[in-house]
């Protein structure tokens, strides 16, 4: 086997997160006036997983992205990461369960919930280039 499929095969590998439940893809609710698409430089993806709901706001700022994030109910989240395949954002969020991180690249993302009381909750890579 070629030792650069081996290569790309270990840091894919390296990038999951044994024990988490991974969070699906959710439509943003149609009277609630968010964005849910990729368009004019920002992008509102939504998640849920059991009871916990991840809203995250994408924006461009120059070639880099912002991201502003929300998680429903806010009780029991320990730490956030934000995660990129080239580096990895940690935030823990006050009792308002917001949380923010800038400077990030465009491309491929995942955002990790760490709770208190239960295993993590992974949204899917997902792809955000706007």
């Amino acid at each position: 086997m070629p030792a650069e499929v081996t290569s790309a095969a270990q840091a894919a590998f390296a990038l999951r997160v044994p024990g988490a439940v991974t969070a699906r893809a959710q439509p943003a609710p149609a009277s609630s006036g968010v964005r849910d698409t990729f368009e004019n430089g920002a992008a509102f993806l939504r998640f849920a997983a059991d009871d916990l709901v991840v809203e995250l706001e994408f924006t461009l700022d120059g070639e880099l992205l912002t991201l502003a994030g929300q998680l429903s109910p806010a009780e029991g989240v320990a730490r956030v990461e934000i995660r990129t395949p080239e580096a990895t954002v940690v935030r823990e969020p006050p009792g308002s369960g917001r949380f923010a991180a800038t400077a990030l690249p465009q491309g491929w993302f995942s955002v990790v919930c760490h709770l208190a009381d239960r295993p993590p909750v992974a949204t899917p890579w997902t792809q955000v280039r706007l």
